[in-house]
């Protein structure tokens, strides 16, 4: 689901990882649940947030990783039914193109829409005036429309391209099993994926350049004055930080270090062992499965992007902790009514002068 398919090696056999029918069953399940609760609530904070001017263009590119997560999530049942039977796709070549697209569109958005995110985050810190005081909604637009323009072509032959096959039992795969491929084919396989790895690579460094370089520079305001009184605000900043590169190092660092090697393995040009490369590709199917993490991960960067999401998200919890308090009052004081009226309330009181004398 990460890419075009070379899930068929040079000898013709299916490379197959048992493990993974029963696991990604389960996980795929409690993804969709747990991002499906997270991300709409997300977006719902962010649609009330949209009168902030101040978060214009960071709303824009939060919004957008949002939709990205949500459509893969939408995508997660029909994984999940792929998973349960085992490897048997049962919706026909069209949902196939589209489920597969969506999950390559997702990786690589949230890729591109985390790095921008790094990168606003750390023009707010090192230039906050011009932050505060401009306003780049038109900026976030562009980027954004960028964003998807760059990984729906990318998505491109994954959708123009026939995506299930059949193997001798009768079992139908989703982007699986291409055991017939002449020499240019591959060749044209191996150098996308390459490609792809090294793009990815390129934006990570520049991820971390601009977390580090935002860690550094908060650490910096702390030594002043000014910088210790404000440092409770700044502190969410430097979570942000941390939170961000977490991100990268769980979700996607992970499956582009053994893409590479993968790649060559099943493609039949790295002369491996049949057990290395049994090992690759469940080292592979693993990585790929916290690739979905990503989803559930991505609200908790928005979190500790913005002040004022935090702020709505707790004012929101705040509000239903009171509501809940001022209902626990509320039928105290029913009870207490309630034995007053029965003549219980006088005798207790009786019984404590008693005890005071």
């Amino acid at each position: 689901m990460s890419g075009p398919d070379v899930s068929g090696p040079g000898n013709g056999s299916f490379l197959d990882s048992e493990f993974r029918y029963n696991l990604f069953t389960v996980f795929y399940s409690l993804v969709f649940i747990v991002g499906l609760v997270a991300n709409v609530g997300a977006l719902y904070v962010l649609r009330h947030l949209r009168d902030a001017k101040a978060m214009n263009e960071i709303r824009i590119y939060m919004t957008n990783l949002t939709v990205a997560d949500l459509l893969f999530v939408c995508a997660l049942p029909f994984w999940i039914s792929y998973y349960y039977s085992r490897g048997h796709w049962r919706f026909g070549d069209a949902l196939c193109r589209v489920t597969g697209s969506l999950f390559f569109i997702n990786t690589y958005s949230s890729v591109l829409f985390l790095a921008i995110i790094s990168f606003n985050r750390y023009w707010a810190v090192t230039r906050p005036l011009d932050a505060v005081t401009s306003d780049h909604r038109r900026r976030g637009i562009l980027m954004s429309l960028g964003v998807w323009v760059v990984t729906l072509s990318a998505s491109g032959p994954q959708l123009a391209q026939n995506g299930m096959n059949s193997d001798d039992a009768g079992v139908v795969r989703c982007f699986e099993n291409y055991v017939e491929r002449d020499e240019a084919t591959r060749m044209t396989v191996a150098a996308m994926h390459f490609a792809i790895i090294g793009l990815f690579f390129l934006v990570f460094l520049l991820v971390v350049v601009c977390n580090v370089l935002i860690g550094r520079t908060l650490l910096q305001q702390r030594q002043t004055l000014a910088g210790r009184k404000r440092w409770g605000l700044k502190k969410y900043a430097l979570w942000m930080v941390c939170v961000v590169v977490l991100v990268f190092m769980v979700c996607f660092l992970p499956h582009h270090v053994v893409q590479g090697p993968w790649t060559l393995a099943v493609l039949g040009y790295s002369g491996m062992s049949d057990s290395t490369r049994q090992r690759l590709n469940d080292a592979h199917q693993f990585t790929t499965m916290l690739m979905g993490l990503n989803c559930i991960m991505d609200p908790v960067v928005y979190c500790f992007s913005t002040r004022k999401f935090r702020h709505y998200v707790s004012s929101r919890l705040g509000f239903l902790s009171r509501a809940k308090d001022c209902s626990v009052r509320t039928n105290s004081t029913k009870v207490s009514l309630n034995m007053h009226r029965q003549g219980v309330v006088a005798p207790l009181e009786m019984a404590g002068e008693g005890v005071r004398e």
